[in-house]
């Protein structure tokens, strides 16, 4: 009997250890796999200097914070099941007009229905009529119900301000921190009372001071209306960018929160 029992626990022992291997083995790869994001760009113009570093700065992270890219310049490629496969979008100063129905659709559908997350920066609230295309409705609205009115063309640099310290795009981030050569977009109205604002500039701060201002203005902020993860940053016309460090920090806390990576 004795025997018996003891080869009996043995087996059990040798079952559940094969069964946790195979589990573990299914599982890791899974665990390991990159996530996709989409990077629209805009290449050339004044606000190519920030796409160029921009790419670069993102092929660089790619490994470390284990995502594949996938850049393209327009949206005729666009439509449900191509969305379907990353898990972020990224507006890298993509304009939100001359895009397709489809796309549109697609799009609006994707971040709606929270298929995956998204991070837009500057170009993506130039709303309004621009190059014979309407103005966005939808788009105005998921960014606050907001219109483009004017933007600091001398550039400028300005103190950003934390206003939500634990939002995870801003852990790690000091309360307050320069942004160098940007155009500081000002709209119609502030978008603060449709958007939750993670920061915004004080705008007596800016080098060369300037009198173009909107009074409260913020500059990054979550439409948490939105079942999809997304964060909008205002800040993004200048290559230095890149090295500032509180930027790149932000970024990277973006894709990871907008690929839900930090649960």
């Amino acid at each position: 009997m004795k025997r018996t029992s003891f080869l009996l626990l043995l087996a059990l022992a040798l079952f559940i250890s094969c069964n946790s291997k195979t589990k573990s083995e299914t599982t890791k790869p899974e665990e390991s796999k990159p996530f996709k994001i989409l990077v629209l760009t805009e290449r050339g113009g004044q606000h190519g200097g920030f796409t160029d570093a921009g790419i670069q700065w993102l092929g660089q992270q790619a490994e470390t914070m284990k995502f594949e890219m996938t850049e393209i310049n327009h949206t005729k490629q666009i439509n449900d099941e191509f969305l379907s496969q990353f898990a972020v979008i990224i507006q890298l100063d993509y304009p939100p007009y001359a895009w397709t129905e489809e796309a549109e659709t697609a799009f609006m559908k994707y971040i709606d229905e929270g298929s995956g997350g998204w991070i837009g920066f500057h170009h993506a609230t130039l709303l309004g009529e621009f190059d014979g295309y309407p103005m966005w409705q939808w788009f105005s609205d998921f960014m606050g119900g907001i219109r483009f009115q004017n933007y600091i063309a001398p550039l400028a640099d300005g103190t950003v301000r934390i206003e939500d310290k634990t939002h995870p795009v801003m852990k790690g981030i000091p309360e307050s921190f320069i942004i160098p050569d940007d155009e500081w977009y000002t709209f119609d109205k502030s978008p603060r009372p449709n958007v939750h604002v993670l920061a915004s500039v004080d705008e007596s701060s800016y080098r060369p001071a300037s009198d173009i201002k909107m009074g409260d203005h913020p500059v990054a902020w979550v439409n948490p209306a939105k079942k999809a993860r997304n964060v909008y940053f205002l800040i993004g016309h200048s290559s230095k960018l890149y090295d500032t460090e509180e930027f790149t920090a932000m970024f990277a806390n973006a894709i990871i929160w907008a690929a839900g990576k930090n649960k």
